[in-house]
Order: C-alpha cells, then structure tokens, then sequence
C-alpha cells in the first residue's frame, strides 16, 4: 500500500478529492491536516470528517495553522459557500478532530515513515511551510510532494496574475518552492478546458444514484456558478480532484518538465504569482516539476470509477 498524507482546507472540492484517495485500492491515507484557506480550520475539519463519515472512512483529521504566516485571512466564501460545501450546511459529524496540532503530525508521521509518505497539499501552503521550519530535514525524508497550486505563466484564478491556494500565503509558499523537496505542481489550469465537467457529466455523476456521487454534485453547487460566472469554465472545475489524480496516478501526465519556480511576495498587483522560468534565463537551479498537461479523459475516468 501507499501512504498519502493529505493537508488540506477542506471545501468542496478538497472534499472530493478527499473521496478518490479513500477509495483508491492501493492507498492508505496516514492523517489528513487541516490549513486555513477556503474556510477557517475549525469548519475545514468539520468538512473533512463529514467527507469521510459519507465514504465510511476513519482516517483522523488534525487542525493545523489558523492563519497565514504574515497575512490575515482571505476566505474563499464567494466561491465555494459560506460553509464551503455549496451552502449544503451539512449536519455535525459523527467524529471530532485530533487533539495534536496538524504541524506535530506532519512532522511525526513523514519521520516515522522515511521516503514512504506522498504528501498532498491541497490548501494554502502554511502548514509544509511551518513544518519546514521547524523541521527542514523533512525535506529529505517525503517520498513525493504533490502541490496544488499555482498557475504556470497563465492567468490566475483569484488575481490576473496568482491562483488562490499560492496568493493566500505567498510568503509560505516560498518556503516550500526552495526546500528542495521532491515537488510536482499541479496549476489550476489543468482543471480548465477539456478537464472541466460539462453538465452533461455532472448529470452522469449524479444518475449513478447513490449517496456518494450524489453528495459530490451537491456540494459543489457553489464552484458550478462560480466556474461559469467567474472563470468563464464550460462546466466545473476541479483542482484539486485532478491534483489528487495525479498524485494517484501519474500516468496521466502527459507534458512536464523541471524548472526554476520563484513566488512573487512583495507586490500587491502580482502577490503569489509562480514565475516558472521556462527559458532557464535566470540561471537557477531547478526547484520544481511542473505539469504542464493531462489526459483529460483519463482523468474522470478516474473520477467516475472513485465515485461509482
């Protein structure tokens, strides 16, 4: 078996790239953490354990970090509801979270288990940033890293220049983005285009009529307006399901390549942009895999089979 460790600010579709690597054969989910990004940590894990609780799963759920490392809070509300589960305003779980902090076990579990652990980031990038810190041989000891985040030299997702998880702590994800750890970027543009769900998929997902798929589409009611208002999509966009299929099965790349990656922290206009340095013109040592695309059709083949 394979052993993910997934940190996360579980909104709606965290939640459903939370499903996949539940129900994926050959993994074994060690710990989930919970960042601030979407949503504050405390209704991040109550979405967590919810997402669980639906797939029968008891994987335990740690809060991590409540803020960014030097910014306040910047809640993605807008897109993925107030609660951050399409305003679907689920009941209470039936589990709480873990007592230790989300950092402890970041650090515990990846040095208890040396070059084993993939770690899947799917939220601002706070607490790898703090874990690092605290603990830079960490870097050494991650099997893989796999980042959604970030938007390779195209348009971001919250600003014209940065994507939402990068922008909301630039200051962390610098942290990360020159640790030298193994990392592979997953840009949210990868969840655009051909890799969007058209409603005729979504409408695919949700006839399979049970309780899972059904709770998939319902929650991301939210991200479906906003994709088409907001970022023009043709249907629903999902990064972070198509960061975790990745991580998954990487098969599905089909153009990478590594390069030097710098975050932009100083100004407002650019804050969190990821600079990948294609040409090489800044003479760098390269510090990032980055994806540049999938197989789309592949990709939601996973989806459904997760899901089905």
């Amino acid at each position: 078996m394979r052993k993910f460790l997934i940190d996360t600010d579980t909104a709606s579709d965290d939640a459903v790239a939370l499903l996949m690597a539940h129900r994926w054969p050959d993994v074994q989910v060690e710990a989930i953490t919970i960042v601030s990004g979407n949503v504050p940590v405390e209704q991040g894990a109550k979405n967590a354990l919810y997402t669980l609780q639906m797939c029968g799963a008891s994987t335990p759920v740690y809060l991590g970090c409540p803020k960014p490392m030097l910014r306040p809070c910047k809640y993605a509300h807008g897109f993925h509801g107030e609660d951050g589960m399409g305003n679907m305003h689920y009941p209470e779980p039936q589990a709480k979270p873990q007592l230790d902090h989300g950092v402890d076990v970041i650090i515990d579990t990846i040095k208890s288990n040396p070059r084993d652990i993939t770690l899947v980031t799917l939220g601002p990038l706070t607490n790898i940033a703090i874990t690092l810190l605290r603990a830079p041989e960490i870097a050494s000891l991650v099997q893989r890293c796999v980042i959604m985040g970030g938007a390779a030299n195209v348009v971001g997702n919250v600003t014209p220049a940065a994507e939402y998880n990068i922008w909301v702590d630039p200051d962390a994800a610098k942290i990360v983005f020159h640790s030298a750890m193994p990392m592979s970027m997953v840009g949210w543009e990868l969840s655009r285009g051909d890799a969007a769900l058209l409603p005729a998929e979504i409408a695919q997902i949700k006839n399979l009529g049970t309780d899972l798929p059904r709770f998939a589409v319902d929650c991301n009611a939210s991200a479906l307006e906003a994709s088409v208002k907001i970022q023009d999509s043709p249907g629903l966009t999902l990064a972070d399901p198509v960061a975790m299929t990745v991580a998954l099965d990487p098969t599905i790349i089909t153009r990478q390549g590594k390069y030097y990656v710098e975050i932009e922290t100083v100004s407002e206009l650019t804050r969190g942009q990821t600079v990948v340095d294609e040409l090489g013109v800044l003479k760098q040592t390269p510090n990032m895999t980055v994806i540049w695309s999938i197989d789309a059709p592949r990709w939601k083949e996973h989806l459904y089979r997760c899901l089905g």
